[in-house]
């Protein structure tokens, strides 16, 4: 997935957001209604979210030093997870407060022609930040359905901005649909309703973006094409009899650490094994560009001990 593709749906879904939120609440002056109030504070929410995507693509840029050799790559899932926390409580949480506060003590919405003109306009412009995100993604999401595509992305940006597009749809169409039905009931706790739906719908979101950046913080494989990729280029060397173990694990959206256990061919020299294991790290980075922290150990395979002394084995367990 390319940086610049991530950036312009981000910047897409920032524009849409500000302009979106500034429609909603003045809406909301106008019509004192509970959802547009809960859909102001959720899009402003997702305005200061792609506001922290971006900070944390500009840190994950930062030069390596000797508190982070490896560089800054996973400022990127750090920030995406902030994203989540705040999509849970200053939208989810917010939302079903004030939703809670207006079922309890209703009131009739004034000015409904403004709340759902807002609401329409909204939907559009939010529908074109949604087609942006998706046009972005498809290239990298390929066969694959949506979901995998959200849950097996190494980078968290566009899997944000989709579901926070989704979730942002979804709900006008929530609110929308609650203010009418306030409005041709004449009973104001049907816009509480809504908003407690809202609310209820951005927590689910927020909870899935968690538990998806989590995994990343924490640090996931490369893609089992990146994978099969590494290992050929691996096998295909001439002076490899075998690849005994492969671990990789991203250190970044677009950095992928691979440390690996290779039994090369036992007739060489100390200086023709440098020159192998120099040529290998060349294939490597030839077959995944994003392979940019190579390792290679040169072990023997051991079969008389009766197994496997590999300290990696029984590590076989992927994230997704």
């Amino acid at each position: 997935m390319s940086t610049e593709g991530s950036t312009r749906a981000v910047i897409a879904a920032m524009i849409a957001n500000l302009g979106i939120a500034i429609a909603k609440f003045v809406g909301f002056l106008f019509t004192s209604s509970s959802s547009l109030l809960a859909e102001s504070i959720h899009s402003v929410a997702d305005t200061g979210n792609q506001v922290l995507l971006l900070f944390g693509g500009k840190r994950s840029r930062m030069a390596p030093d000797r508190a982070h050799p490896f560089g800054y790559g996973r400022e990127r899932f750090f920030w995406a997870f902030v994203v989540s926390i705040v999509l849970f409580t200053l939208g989810a949480m917010f939302a079903m407060y004030e939703g809670i506060e207006k079922v309890l003590h209703p009131h009739a919405i004034d000015s409904p022609q403004w709340a759902i003109g807002i609401l329409a306009v909204s939907i559009l412009l939010e529908a074109n930040s949604f087609r942006t995100a998706i046009h972005e993604a498809r290239p990298s999401k390929g066969d694959a359905s949506w979901f995998a595509f959200i849950r097996r992305s190494r980078s968290p940006e566009l899997p944000v901005v989709i579901l926070e597009d989704t979730g942002a749809l979804i709900g006008l169409f929530f609110a929308l649909f609650a203010v009418v039905l306030a409005v041709v009931t004449k009973n104001g706790v049907w816009d509480g309703v809504g908003s407690i739906v809202i609310g209820a719908l951005l927590g689910v979101i927020a909870i899935v973006l968690s538990i998806e950046m989590k995994s990343l913080l924490i640090g996931e494989s490369a893609t089992e094409a990146d994978e099969d990729a590494i290992r050929s280029a691996i096998d295909s060397s001439p002076v490899v009899n075998e690849l005994i173990s492969l671990r990789t694990e991203h250190i970044g959206p677009d950095e992928i650490l691979v440390a690996a256990k290779v039994d090369f061919d036992r007739s060489l020299s100390m200086t023709e094994l440098a020159t192998a294991i120099d040529e290998v790290e060349v294939s490597i980075r030839s077959a995944v560009p994003t392979a940019t922290r190579i390792f290679l150990e040169p072990d023997v395979v051991k079969p008389e001990l009766g197994g496997s002394d590999d300290p990696w084995s029984g590590l076989e367990g992927r994230p997704h």
